[in-house]
């Protein structure tokens, strides 16, 4: 499984694609955040299980507070699910795939 699935992004490119992707995941997340390890892998299998109809991201809060901040996130991992632009659902913490995918469908 390539780790190239779940790409970094930057604020604008953030604003881009909310605009642009019916159902959008953002993965809040930092280098130097253990419990943020945990949830990478189940984003890849997110993107790899969804890859024609939902698209996965990851944003560095330490390079993007930014967007961090607009929607009132105060820890990570974080996961934000959009649709048509709409923030529909948050899961902050390390959960389970299945509450990743269960998100997803909601949105399909």
């Amino acid at each position: 499984m390539s780790t190239e699935i779940v790409a970094y992004i930057e604020e604008t490119e953030f604003d881009t694609l909310l605009k642009q992707e019916k159902v959008f995941v953002v993965d809040f997340t930092a280098s130097w955040c253990g419990p943020c390890r945990l949830v990478s892998p189940l984003m890849e299998q997110l993107a790899n299980e969804y890859k024609d109809r939902v698209k996965v991201v990851k944003v560095d809060v330490d390079n993007n507070k930014p967007i961090f901040k607009k929607f009132g996130l105060r820890s990570i991992p974080a996961v934000l699910f959009f649709k048509d632009g709409e923030l529909s659902e948050k899961i902050v913490g390390v959960s389970a795939y299945e509450q990743f995918s269960n998100a997803v469908e909601k949105l399909l």
